[in-house]
């Protein structure tokens, strides 16, 4: 498998099982603190990277780990406010974002190619999402988190060119369960069993696997292509949410997870013109 592929595919892999925790999260957080089920996630999170990869270094692991706190704090929170398909829609917003942080701290250009994608990529996120409806509280938590989300895949590709992806894991991860530790320390700490079970799958399947992936590979095809391959979340987002929680998935959806996968392949028409121009 070539190296580009096999970038491709895993971080669509990551983008995929990170989606499926939204309705997960939904399903298990009724009466539980956000921040206790954060602490707790990104604590086992913590743990395992500590004894599978060590303690790495923590200047740029940290920095990683307070963006990612805003993002997760906002994203949890906002979960208990509105639906997960929509929250999925207004996170998926990210991918508009990410070339203004790229250029601004990596002066990587957007490509008319990949503009077009990103502009697909909105129309495609709200028919998937079903609409927006009426706005709420929890949906301007949802920007908030779109907005983090949008900087730290940038930084991810930023950090993981200087230093191993390895030495970014443990010190990101303590950072975002230590802060959400310190929100939730007047909260229950007892919760049901269900939410035990599916910090167990977010730790360390959406954070631990889908963040060192994301450390490993971004670096290969830069944080412009990376936003378009993870418009893989909503759509995995919305498939889980009608599977888990019974939600509605319409016409109107389907032509949007259309859209979006139009739009990820136009995120590969480029190399392949690329290429194609080298070879001539």
């Amino acid at each position: 498998m070539k190296k580009t592929t096999k970038a491709v595919t895993a971080l669509m892999a990551a983008a995929a099982i990170q989606g499926s925790t939204f309705p997960l999260q939904k399903m298990a957080l009724s009466g539980v603190s956000p921040f206790i089920f954060n602490a707790l996630r990104f604590g086992l999170a913590a743990l395992v990277s500590f004894f599978v990869f060590g303690k790495g270094k923590a200047n740029k692991g940290i920095i990683l780990g307070a963006v990612l706190s805003a993002g997760y704090i906002s994203q949890t929170w906002g979960l208990t406010l509105t639906d997960a398909s929509k929250s999925g829609f207004i996170v998926s917003l990210y991918t508009i974002l990410i070339p203004v942080f790229s250029y601004i701290l990596e002066k990587e250009r957007i490509t008319i190619i990949q503009g077009f994608a990103f502009a697909l990529s909105v129309a495609g996120s709200y028919l998937l999402s079903g609409g927006i409806g009426g706005f709420n509280p929890g949906d301007l938590l949802m920007i908030g988190c779109a907005i983090s989300f949008a900087l730290h895949i940038v930084l991810i590709t930023k950090f993981s060119k200087q230093v191993p992806e390895s030495d970014l894991l443990f010190p990101q991860f303590f950072t975002v369960a230590l802060t959400n530790a310190v929100l939730g320390m007047k909260g229950k700490w007892i919760l049901p069993l269900s939410s035990y079970l599916v910090i167990v799958y977010s730790a360390l399947l959406a954070t631990v696997l889908g963040i060192y992936l994301q450390l490993k590979f971004q670096k290969s095809v830069g944080s412009n292509r990376t936003g378009l391959i993870f418009l893989m979340l909503p759509i995995s987002s919305t498939i889980f949410s009608y599977l888990i929680l019974g939600e509605s998935f319409s016409r109107p959806q389907w032509i949007g997870a259309s859209i979006i996968l139009v739009a990820m392949m136009m995120s590969s028409l480029k190399l392949r013109l690329q290429k194609e121009g080298k070879k001539a």
